[in-house]
């Protein structure tokens, strides 16, 4: 044995690996918050299952999962990307946990990247579970998936990017108030269960507009229609990741 087997080699580990580490660290904390369960796997669940077997929305013909998954999948992006990066960011950046990240061998950038890995590990699994308890239900959808791919991608990129403008610009107890409050708007208002025709016509051009809605829609276009790529929506949710994440890296506040 040499004698500099054991000597120490101080420095970062490589910046792969770091990521790797934080998205670990991420995902295990998201998935043991009980608060952060409830708004990413539970009420998506409940609502599908309902919404599903009780005719309580009239969402047109055919049967009601065909409608109701593709809007459930995108709530379920928005729950997780949106209400509850927000929150859970949020609270960080006040506890200080942020600004000693900062400090961290880890770059700003690669924490927010790993932040975002694990947003879509944990979109992963609610896909896999919610489509599941679709097919369960009697869904038969149609389309590309890799058109349905994209739009989940666009849509956690906007809703990402809404959500670190929250937390990076809010304080805590003001962001998981307002975060739980759009969740709940956007809920009842962006198409995921109620049809936007049932909304009034000077409404209906408006909501359109909202990223919920677009990727809603967009999934719905299809899943249940067998559309190609909705390109109106996938603009839409475009415009929304990039301003969102462009506001997001111009005023989020460290502490």
């Amino acid at each position: 044995m040499s004698a500099g087997t054991y000597t120490p080699r101080p420095g970062a580990a490589p910046l792969p690996r770091m990521i790797a580490a934080q998205t670990a660290l991420e995902t295990r904390m998201l998935l043991r918050n009980g608060e952060q369960l409830l708004l990413t796997v539970i009420i998506p669940t409940l609502l599908l299952v309902l919404f599903s077997a009780v005719d309580i929305v009239d969402t047109g013909s055919g049967a009601s999962v065909d409608f109701l998954a593709p809007g459930i999948l995108a709530l379920a992006v928005m729950s997780t990307a949106f209400t509850g990066q927000a929150i859970a960011t949020g609270f960080e950046r006040r506890y200080g946990v942020l600004k000693r990240l900062g400090a961290s061998p880890l770059p700003r950038w690669a924490l927010m990247t790993a932040k975002t890995l694990s947003v879509l590990v944990t979109e992963v699994l609610q896909v896999v579970l919610l489509t599941a308890i679709a097919f369960a239900l009697g869904w038969s959808p149609q389309g590309n998936p890799l058109s349905v791919l994209l739009l989940l991608v666009l849509g956690t990129a906007a809703f990402s990017g809404l959500g670190l403008l929250m937390a990076g610009t809010l304080k805590a107890e003001a962001t998981l108030a307002a975060a739980n409050l759009v969740f709940l708007l956007l809920l009842v208002g962006g198409g995921v269960i109620v049809p936007l025709d049932k909304f009034p016509d000077a409404v209906q051009s408006v909501l359109g507009l909202l990223p919920i809605s677009a990727l809603s829609e967009g999934l719905r276009d299809v899943l249940q229609h067998g559309a190609s790529m909705p390109w109106a929506q996938a603009g839409i949710l475009a415009v929304w990741a990039v301003l969102g994440l462009g506001a997001a890296a111009k005023f989020f506040r460290w502490e």
